[in-house]
């Protein structure tokens, strides 16, 4: 999840400088007419310590005006607080109609660190993560537009904003302590941010190590939420709205995925006859064990998803798995939710699932097609969580793959697929079609990779231009899911 946040996002200054009054500008058009609807605006400041959440405090107030904004901070506990509910801080700071809270801490910052410190259990954990849940469903019913921020940074960097920082005296008196938690943190807040994703508030993940590509995109997510939940044409017809983008275009996920990498055709041969005896032996010890097994193959057409799952099936035996091919819903299909078709195919203890694609569709083809409607896609990655969290927690190896490949070397493939007989069937109109919207699958890709790789069901971000080296990737990573799996001490 927060991998995508640790891929080098910047801004120059030059950027910024040129950028600031375009935001600046449209922020307050945004805000003065916030002021005459029914709406009020909370905005959520979390993240790493470190990673600069008061900075970016400071910054929305100055481009905001001041007549309608207020900063709560829940860091101190005072007397009052402690003898009332939880809640009763958090209602007393909540915006009037046609106004801005930023709330510096807020609903999230107890439950984390007292799981983090051991001072509730998970059952308890749990029991407030859907309690949050259940307190902003209420607000956005009412009308309260929700924006939750999450400023993320890696340990390292962290580390060292915190010396430098601790040089001028700036630093806030827990960061030191919360800091040398960062490892056991991460996986809490990613348990949190997971299961209190939601269509109505979803978590924006920023990376922060660049202060100004930190500040400048927290300041137009704003913005957009800002117009897609007040533009008036919006409100009648959600397709209508169209998102606003200042920052230039900035890397993501994919394009840091090695496309160099390769095999020649010897060490293939090795370590695909190495690979494939592994996995055969995995798969025989699994069904002993009564593990399932469950592999998602996901990609860019013709990034080579058939050929690797057949590698795949040559080493299981055909008694032990299933591939099932994702089409267009069917009329049974399409008159049940989306997930309906993926359950049905869940295998048996000890026996294998192999999707080729998947329930991403609805975040990937549905989303860019417009099939799926926003409010459908956004709150789908949450769903999915939970989908997988199931899985996970009944004792199912769930492994995921996204095989990626450059837009060259794709289209050199359609290339050869249209001259070669036995391989025309392979493309058609809609593949041609696609390619013309390949940055609207890059962003959809992002954004899933961002809200579904989780610690229990992580993607696999596969180098595809090279068939040889997917292939062997894609079963290393198979196999070594499946041994650290299976109960070593079994006969």
């Amino acid at each position: 999840m927060f991998e995508v946040a640790e891929i080098g996002h910047k801004l120059s200054k030059k950027q910024f400088d040129e950028l600031t009054p375009q935001l600046h500008t449209r922020l307050l058009e945004a805000q003065f007419k916030l002021q005459k609807t029914r709406h009020s605006i909370v905005i959520i400041i979390s993240g790493v310590e470190g990673a600069g959440k008061g900075e970016v405090v400071n910054r929305l107030n100055e481009w905001l005006d001041s007549r309608g904004i207020a900063t709560n901070a829940f860091w101190d506990e005072t007397n009052d607080q402690t003898l009332r509910p939880d809640y009763w801080r958090f209602w007393r700071a909540l915006p009037a109609r046609g106004n801005i809270g930023i709330l510096f801490g807020s609903w999230y910052t107890r439950p984390i660190v007292k799981k983090v410190f051991g001072e509730i259990d998970a059952a308890e954990f749990e029991r407030q993560l859907k309690n949050i849940c259940e307190f902003e469903r209420m607000l956005a019913d009412d009308g309260v537009i929700i924006i939750k921020l999450w400023f993320h940074m890696s340990k390292e960097a962290a580390v060292k904003r915190l010396a430098k920082e601790a040089t001028l005296r700036k630093a806030a008196p827990e960061t030191q302590k919360y800091l040398e938690q960062y490892d056991a943190f991460l996986p809490v807040c990613e348990q949190a941010l997971r299961e209190t994703e939601q269509s109505s508030s979803p978590w924006h993940i920023i990376e922060a190590t660049n202060k100004k590509y930190r500040d400048a995109t927290a300041a137009e997510i704003i913005l957009n939420t800002f117009l897609q939940h007040l533009d008036a044409e919006q409100q009648h017809q959600e397709s209508q709205h169209k998102e606003t983008h200042f920052l230039p275009t900035q890397p993501t996920v994919l394009d840091h995925v090695n496309l160099d990498l390769s095999l020649t055709k010897k060490a293939y041969s090795t370590a695909l006859n190495l690979a494939q005896n592994k996995l055969n032996t995995l798969s025989w010890e699994a069904r002993k064990q009564r593990k399932s097994i469950v592999a998602v193959f996901e990609g860019w057409d013709a990034s080579g998803k058939g050929s690797a799952i057949r590698r795949v099936t040559q080493a299981i035996d055909a008694r032990l798995y299933k591939v099932i091919s994702t089409a267009a819903p069917t009329d049974e299909e399409a008159a049940q939710h989306y997930l309906w078709r993926f359950w049905r195919h869940i295998p048996l203890a000890g026996y294998v699932t192999i999707y080729d694609r998947s329930w991403y569709g609805r975040v990937l083809v549905e989303r860019v097609e417009k099939f799926a409607k926003d409010r459908e896609w956004h709150r789908a990655y949450a769903e999915i969580n939970h989908f997988e969290e199931q899985l996970y927690e009944h004792g199912i190896i769930l492994c995921k793959f996204w095989i990626h490949i450059s837009p060259e070397e794709q289209l050199r493939r359609f290339e050869e697929r249209a001259k070669v007989p036995w391989k025309k069937h392979k493309i058609t109109q809609e593949d041609w079609r696609n390619r013309e919207k390949w940055h609207d699958y890059k962003t959809a890709i992002d954004d899933m990779v961002v809200h579904t790789s989780t610690q229990h069901a992580p993607w696999t971000l596969v180098p595809g231009n090279d068939k040889k080296y997917a292939r062997i990737n894609i079963l290393n990573t198979l196999n070594q899911a499946i041994e650290k799996s299976l109960d070593s001490s079994s006969n």
